[in-house]
């Protein structure tokens, strides 16, 4: 287990130890440092779309450059 999962693991299980009012309170902490909270919004977009169909860089420009025309 590498550093940053082991220190993950820690925190995880450390937060749920504590009583519901507490967990609480630390979210409402992390909800507030704007930072994070972009953070948490790309990762709830990036899971969103990670079912969506991919298509290659190429093909992509390839449709682009047709659209163009």
């Amino acid at each position: 287990m590498k550093t940053a999962e082991a220190t993950s693991v820690i925190f995880w299980t450390a937060f749920r130890a504590l009583p519901k009012k507490e967990r609480e309170a630390v979210v409402e902490r992390m909800l507030e440092d704007k930072e994070f909270m972009e953070d948490l919004i790309d990762i709830a977009i990036i899971e969103q779309r990670r079912k969506e169909p991919s298509r290659t860089l190429d093909d992509y420009l390839a449709d682009k450059r047709k659209k163009r025309k």
